[in-house]
């Protein structure tokens, strides 16, 4: 846990999993799939691959990409898994 990367990816990471363990204890089915937590959790990986690469001496263009790969998480873990929307009944 060396860069700002390491950090971001690993909080997003951490969200996922208390997302993942509040619906499976649900009362409920859960409405998602393990392919969005997967998707979600790829793009974490990927994130911190390139902002490592970016630390690392790799450049700009790395952060540039890593930073897109972040907010494109987010905005899937956000409109896919949607964690904000009130649970039914």
């Amino acid at each position: 846990m060396e860069t700002v990367y390491d950090w971001v990816t690993v909080a997003i990471f951490a969200g996922l999993v208390v997302l993942f363990l509040q619906r499976s204890t649900g009362d409920e089915p859960p409405r998602d799939s393990m392919l969005h937590y997967l998707a979600a959790s790829a793009g974490c990986a990927v994130a911190n691959y390139f902002g490592n690469k970016a630390v690392a001496g790799g450049g700009l263009v790395y952060h540039l990409i890593a930073v897109a790969v972040i907010v494109g998480t987010l905005a899937f873990v956000h409109v896919v898994l949607r964690p904000l929307d009130k649970p039914r009944g």
